[in-house]
């Protein structure tokens, strides 16, 4: 079966930079893929040798089959890219941006109406066809980006970090917007740095550093971190973290506000030896329970020093 997206070994050098390097996953068909991590891990420059408007340094990408390295132009029609800075015409309206982009899609006469009429619906757009997108909000103007970028119907739809900047309820629409086109059946890869939005992926790749540190569902990947991680509230929060970053038995030591996560590289009866050293240093513990792992947690295991000694 031709898989949606393969990529194999795909990297993109800058000089002596390298911004991804060997790069390997599979998107199955009607999936909502995440491409995960922070400013600077490769996410962007990912997608956009997908695009197929950014050549690779070396390895490969297919799009439905087509090699992305060797016939960029024949994966365009099969899909749709949004970037952060989306080319919409400021001095068009709602409509007419919309009339453009289904021109350069070739989208017939015909179909137009149908469709125009199904993404004012899911977009909200629809009272503010005469209104020029340069004085549409922020939000607004992602919904209209994304809407063109629908216009054609594509098999793959790429989305570079599409609620940056956004307001909250914006952020909600957006993806309520993703997660219906799933829901026909498009497949979806979607780069983001908040690791709140990528728990709603299907699957997900952690970039670091242009590399790939896992790929999975969120579930999984927060699994292995189970019975291994506190959260702790103490006297002394920053004190207190220098503590156990010295213990032989802690893993990782983080502060989230006035709070500690704490990462345990063994079993979580691991646990009463590292209290009895917070005990004999006079640190007074108000909190002190085992929590679930979240992606951010899993994530900050991953890439820390030690991640190539213990099984995080």
């Amino acid at each position: 079966m031709t898989l949606p997206v393969e990529v194999d070994g795909l990297s993109r050098r800058y000089g002596a930079v390298t911004a991804v390097d060997d790069l390997r996953f599979a998107v199955r068909p009607g999936e909502l893929f995440g491409i995960v991590g922070p400013d600077g891990a490769g996410k962007t420059t990912t997608l956009r040798m997908l695009a197929g408007v950014l050549r690779p340094t070396a390895g490969d990408a297919r799009i439905g089959g087509v090699s992305v390295a060797r016939d960029p132009e024949r994966v365009k029609p099969v899909l749709a890219y949004m970037s952060q800075r989306f080319g919409l015409y400021t001095d068009l309206t709602v409509q007419e941006n919309l009339d453009f982009y289904a021109d350069l899609y070739g989208v017939p006469p015909r179909d137009r109406p149908a469709r125009y009429d199904r993404l004012y619906a899911f977009s909200g757009l629809g009272p503010f066809g005469d209104r020029l997108a340069g004085a549409l909000s922020g939000g607004m103007k992602q919904k209209l980006g994304l809407s063109c970028a629908l216009v054609h119907h594509p098999a793959v739809l790429l989305l570079d970090e599409p609620t940056f900047g956004v307001d909250p309820i914006s952020r909600r629409d957006l993806w309520l917007i993703v997660h219906g086109m799933v829901a026909d059946g498009m497949t979806v890869l979607v780069s983001t740095a908040y690791l709140d939005e990528a728990e709603r992926c299907d699957r997900l790749v952690l970039l670091h550093e242009g590399r790939a540190v896992a790929v999975d569902t969120p579930d999984a990947l927060q699994a292995r971190l189970a019975g291994r991680l506190r959260v702790l509230r103490t006297d002394a929060p920053r004190r207190t973290r220098e503590i156990l970053r010295a213990h032989p038995l802690v893993a990782q030591a983080t502060l989230f506000g006035e709070s500690l996560h704490v990462r345990l590289p063994g079993l979580e009866t691991d646990w009463a030896a590292v209290r009895g050293a917070l005990d004999a240093a006079g640190v007074l513990v108000h909190d002190d329970r085992p929590v679930e792992a979240s992606l951010e947690d899993v994530f900050m295991a991953l890439t820390a020093p030690d991640a190539g000694r213990t099984d995080a």
